[in-house]
C-alpha cells in the first residue's frame, strides 16, 4: 500500500514539474508580447460611450471564476449583430478577461458585440482543474452570454470564436467540437499560438519519456493515463476531448491561425496536426507563420499586419457589419 501511496505522490509531482515547466515558459513569451506590442496603436479605440459599453462580472455559473465581460456597441439600433468570444491566455494557470479588454474595444468599434470569458484555471485552489473542464465551462457560458445580450436589446445571429495561446486551444476546441450545439451559430473561428494537438513527440521530447509524457497529460487532460497508453489507440482517445485537430471534419468552420517558428511553449511541432486536417477536410482556412517569433510573435510586424488584415477581412465576411 505504501509503494502504491509513493508512486501516486511521484506521478503528482512528475505532472506539476512539468506543467511548471510550461507555466514558466509561457510566461516569460507573455512578458515579452506584453511589453512589445507591435500592432498596439492598431487595435487602439479612445473607449467611451460614444464607442459602445462594458457589463463586467456577469456570473454565467456557480464557480468563482464563472463569469464574463460584455461589450455592445452604441449603436443598438441593428436587427441583428454578430458577436465575437474572445478567451484569455495564460497556460491554463493565469490570465484574466481584462487582458483583452483592448481587443474588445475594437471589435465594438467595428460594430460587433464582444464578450470576455473567464474559465476556472489549475492553481492549487482548483488542482483538478484540466483543460476539458474549462473547454465545459467555456460551453456553459456561451447560452448566458446570448441571453444577457438579448436583455440589453442586442439580438445575436451569428458569432466567431477566437483566442490566444490558452483561450485559442479553447477557441478550437469549441469551433470544432461544440459548434453543432451551439445556441449562436459558429461562422468561423480565428486565434494564435493556441495548442491544437498533444502528441508526445512534439512537446519537449516527451515522446522518449513515456511517463513523463503520461504524468503531463493526465494533468492536461483530467483523465488518467499510464505510461504504457502512449502511442496507443487508448492514448490518442484519452486526449481527444482536448485536441482541437481530431474533431475537424468536412463541416468544420473556416479558420484563422497564427504560429510561430520558434515557439517552445506551445511547440510549432504541434502545428502540422492541425494544418493537415484543415486540408484533408478542405476546410476553408489562412495559416499565417511568423518565421522569427517565438511564442508571442513578436519579431514579424509584417506577418502580425497580415493577421490582422486577415481577421478583419474574415470579420466582414462571416460576420457582416
Amino acid at each position: 500500500m505504501k509503494y502504491k501511496d509513493t508512486q501516486k505522490k511521484h506521478k503528482v509531482l512528475w505532472g506539476f514539474i512539468y506543467v511548471g515547466a510550461f507555466i514558466v515558459a509561457f510566461t516569460v513569451s507573455a512578458i515579452l508580447k506584453i511589453t512589445y506590442n507591435p500592432l498596439a496603436e492598431e487595435v487602439h479605440v479612445d473607449w467611451n460611450d460614444t464607442v459602445g459599453t462594458v457589463y463586467t462580472d456577469i456570473a454565467y455559473g456557480e464557480g468563482e471564476a464563472n463569469k464574463f465581460d460584455l461589450y455592445v456597441p452604441a449603436d443598438d439600433k441593428k436587427k441583428s449583430y454578430g458577436l465575437v468570444v474572445y478567451l484569455h491566455a495564460g497556460g491554463f494557470t493565469t490570465g484574466d478577461k481584462s487582458g483583452d479588454a483592448q481587443m474588445c474595444h475594437y471589435l465594438v468599434s467595428k460594430g460587433y458585440v464582444a464578450a470576455a470569458i473567464n474559465y476556472t484555471l489549475r492553481d492549487e485552489q482548483n488542482p483538478t482543474a484540466s483543460v476539458y473542464t474549462m473547454s465545459q465551462e467555456i460551453k456553459q457560458s456561451i447560452p448566458v452570454v446570448k441571453e444577457e445580450a438579448e436583455k440589453l436589446g442586442y439580438t445575436l445571429d451569428r458569432m466567431a470564436m477566437s483566442g490566444g495561446s490558452a483561450g485559442g486551444c479553447l477557441a478550437l476546441l469549441y469551433a470544432y467540437r461544440d459548434a453543432d450545439t451551439s445556441p449562436i451559430p459558429v461562422k468561423f473561428v480565428f486565434e494564435a499560438v493556441g495548442p491544437s494537438s498533444f502528441e508526445p513527440e512534439d512537446w519537449y521530447g516527451l515522446g522518449a519519456d513515456p511517463k513523463a509524457a503520461a504524468d503531463l497529460f493526465s494533468v492536461m487532460s483530467g483523465k488518467t493515463i499510464t505510461a504504457n497508453m502512449i502511442g496507443t489507440e487508448a492514448y490518442r482517445e484519452a486526449i481527444k476531448d482536448i485536441s482541437p485537430y481530431m474533431w475537424v471534419d468536412e463541416n468544420s468552420v473556416p479558420t484563422l491561425c497564427a504560429y510561430g517558428r520558434y515557439d517552445k511553449v506551445c511547440p510549432f511541432g504541434t502545428v502540422k496536426y492541425l494544418i493537415n486536417a484543415l486540408e484533408e477536410n478542405e476546410v476553408p482556412f489562412d495559416y499565417i507563420e511568423f518565421p522569427h517569433s517565438g511564442h508571442g510573435l513578436q519579431n514579424d510586424n509584417k506577418q502580425y499586419k497580415l493577421y490582422m488584415q486577415k481577421m478583419n477581412e474574415y470579420l466582414e465576411k462571416y460576420l457582416g457589419s
